[in-house]
This record gives C-alpha cells, sequence and structure tokens, in this order.
C-alpha cells in the first residue's frame, strides 16, 4: 500500500493524453448532433484541450487524428499548443474513410491500394518528425463480411508486409502501437481482432512496436485486466485507449458502465510497475460525447480515471500476496474491495489544491465562462466532426 504522500507523488505526475476529436460533433448512425461552440479546426480542438489540461493539471498532450486534423504547417500548431501550455502528442491515422479501402487498407488484395494506405502511414511518422510525436497509433477496419470473399491468412500476410514498412520507417525514439477490436465494420473476420494477433505482430516486428489496448473493444465478460497484466509482464502493453460500454464500442465516458472494471485494470497496471517514473505505458483517452458537453465530458473522464488510480495505490499489497499465498480466497477479495469502496475524492482535492488548482475541476470549470464564450465566438463555418 502506498503512503498517502507517496500516491499523492504518482498522483501529480500522472498523465492523461486527451483526443482531438472528442471535442468535435458526433453520434451514431443514425444522427450527428451539433453543439454550440464546436471547434471548427484543429487550432479550436487544441485550445478545448488545452481547458481541460488548465482545470485537472492532468493532461499535458492532445493526441491528433490525421487527416482530420491536417494543416498546413504542423510546426505552427505545435507551437500554438505549446503556447497554451500543452503539446501535442500521438499521431493516430486513419486508413479508414476513402472509397479504396472498401475491401481494406494494409490488407487489401490490391498492391496499389495497400501501398497508398502504407504511404498515409508515412505521412503520419512526418508528422511525428515535425511536432516531436513518440508514438504512431494503428487501429485498422480491415476485415471481410462473409466467407469465401478473401484468403484469411493471405491477409495476416500483408498486414505483415505493411507493417513492417512502417516499422522500418519509424525513428529511433518513435513507436508504433497496434489497436485491435474484435468486430465492427466487419462483420465475418477482422484482421486484427484481439490482444494476441497484435502481440504476434508486435513481437515479430521488434520493440518499437506494442499493443495498444482500448477499454471498449472486447466482447461482453472479457477479463480486461488478465490481458493488461500479461501485457505488462512481457513489456508489450504501449498504451491505453480509455473509454466505456455498455453493449457494443459505445466510446462513453470511462467508467460509466463499470468503475470496478476499471479499478481492477489500474489495479493491475499499478502491479505491473506502470505507474513507475519510468514507465512507457501512455494513457488516452478514446470517446465521443454524443448528447453531453464535451469539455466537461472529457474532465469527468479524466477524474474518473484518477479515482481508479488513486484507489489501485490503496491495495495493500503485502497483506494480498500473503493471502493469495495462503490461498485465503475471501481475505484477497476484501483486500481489493475495501481498496475500491474508499473514498478517495477528498485525497485527490488535496493532491490538487496542492497544486494550485480547483478541488473540483467541472465545476471550477463551468464558473469560467469558457462555453458560453466560445458559443458566441464561433459563429459561422464548418463544425469539426467524424471526418473533420
Amino acid at each position: 500500500m502506498a503512503s498517502k504522500n507517496e500516491a499523492k507523488d504518482v498522483l501529480k505526475r500522472f498523465a492523461i493524453e486527451v483526443p482531438s476529436w472528442a471535442y468535435g460533433n458526433s453520434g451514431t448512425r443514425f444522427k450527428v448532433f451539433s453543439s454550440a461552440g464546436v471547434p471548427r479546426d484543429p487550432f479550436e480542438k487544441i485550445a478545448d484541450a488545452a481547458q481541460v489540461h488548465k482545470f485537472t493539471g492532468a493532461a499535458p498532450t492532445v493526441a491528433m487524428h490525421i487527416p482530420w486534423d491536417r494543416v498546413s504547417d504542423y510546426k505552427e500548431l505545435a507551437k500554438y499548443a505549446n503556447d497554451l501550455g500543452v503539446k501535442l502528442g500521438t499521431v493516430n491515422s486513419n486508413t479508414f474513410q476513402d472509397n479504396d479501402y472498401k475491401y481494406g487498407s494494409v490488407c487489401h488484395p490490391d498492391a496499389k491500394v495497400r501501398q497508398k494506405a502504407v504511404d498515409h502511414l508515412f505521412e503520419c511518422v512526418d508528422i511525428m518528425d515535425e511536432t516531436g510525436a513518440q508514438d504512431i497509433k494503428l487501429w485498422f477496419a480491415d476485415g471481410t463480411n462473409y466467407p469465401g470473399q478473401d484468403d484469411l491468412r493471405g491477409r495476416q500476410e500483408r498486414l505483415a508486409q505493411s507493417l513492417r514498412k512502417l516499422y522500418e520507417r519509424l525513428g529511433a525514439n518513435q513507436r508504433m502501437l497496434l489497436e485491435y477490436k474484435f468486430f465492427e465494420p466487419a462483420f465475418y473476420s477482422t484482421d486484427v481482432p484481439d490482444w494476441g494477433t497484435s502481440y504476434v505482430h508486435c513481437l515479430e516486428l521488434g520493440p518499437k512496436a506494442s499493443v495498444c489496448v482500448d477499454t471498449g473493444h472486447h466482447a461482453p465478460g472479457t477479463n480486461i485486466e488478465y490481458i493488461v497484466a500479461f501485457l505488462l509482464m512481457k513489456k508489450r502493453l504501449g498504451a491505453f485507449d480509455f473509454n466505456s460500454r455498455f453493449y457494443a464500442d459505445d466510446d462513453l465516458i470511462v467508467g460509466a458502465a463499470d468503475p470496478f472494471q476499471l479499478f481492477r485494470i489500474m489495479h493491475e497496471v499499478n502491479q505491473g510497475g506502470g505507474f513507475a517514473k519510468d514507465t512507457t505505458v501512455s494513457y488516452v483517452l478514446d470517446q465521443c460525447h454524443n448528447i453531453e458537453d464535451k469539455i466537461p465530458g472529457q474532465i469527468r473522464s479524466i477524474t474518473n480515471v484518477q479515482e481508479a488510480v488513486a484507489k489501485a495505490l490503496l491495495v495493500d499489497a503485502i497483506a494480498l500476496k500473503k493471502a493469495q499465498t495462503d490461498c485465503d480466497v475471501l481475505m484477497g477479495n476484501d483486500i481489493l474491495m475495501d481498496a475500491y469502496n474508499t473514498d478517495v475524492r477528498q485525497l485527490l482535492g488535496e493532491v490538487r489544491t496542492e497544486q494550485g488548482l480547483d478541488p473540483d475541476p467541472k465545476a471550477a470549470f463551468g464558473r469560467s465562462g469558457y462555453m458560453e464564450k466560445i458559443a458566441i465566438d464561433r459563429v459561422g463555418g464548418a463544425q469539426a466532426g467524424w471526418g473533420a
């Protein structure tokens, strides 16, 4: 169990990257809802993200999505971010919104289409070179809808070849993070459907390739904390994409559906050294706010993760180890439940006060008047959303 001061130290340095796309309009396949004050370009997205960091002190970087966040001068965008107190972070590729990718991108049967997708990944690395970002995150919608549509093994071979090209383009201090998703939009087979597929490809590529675990990309009942524990043990957990789901990949506020699961995951992260000063694990939000306000939604997500981290730090590791060694089933469960049931809001309030922040970030942001200001200022032009 961490002491109070040790827990505070971890919480003060614990950082969560926010996604630029969370500030745009989003919705379901039926309707995308618009909101007043939504950003119209990447600069306004960065400005909103900077507000989240201003009030939480825990969101110093902003993930980009290309081409949604494409600009003519990335150094200018990076400087703009720095002037607002944040930095540009992970570059997310997009190989799923082009007609050429109807039958796949890096796994497509046509070599020309595969090369087009790889060229886009190269563009993302070029942007990393300009902004100083270290990670490129890969999620592929590639798959098939019907048995016999394509050769399953052939698609894996094409995937491996495409990933190898990208891997060889990476700089010495850059990483590729391979995300997985067991279904959607492909209905029959998905080319990177699970953590095992991602893990094997990363192993074959080398140390600059790691797995990204999206907490919403699993079948119901999947033991995500086991996956996290295994990947930490094998030093291949590169990043989290935090969100929450009730039925499918709902991209809801993290911890909304199952805060106990989030705690269990954070406990395994703590056990595996994921909160150490030299950790290579990146923590990122990946969610959309369809009906709630964007900036408060991001703040709530961050505070939910912080609460899970704080509770994980309170687990009595020595007592837990003894209970496990003694095969004391109920005692081991009691120790975890005691930590989970602890109210850590006062502890987090103290941490924020010591950082010069308001103990209640969401309430403080609400009083700032920022939402009202951008609703007035951002009139005209096309609001950002899926695909922009």
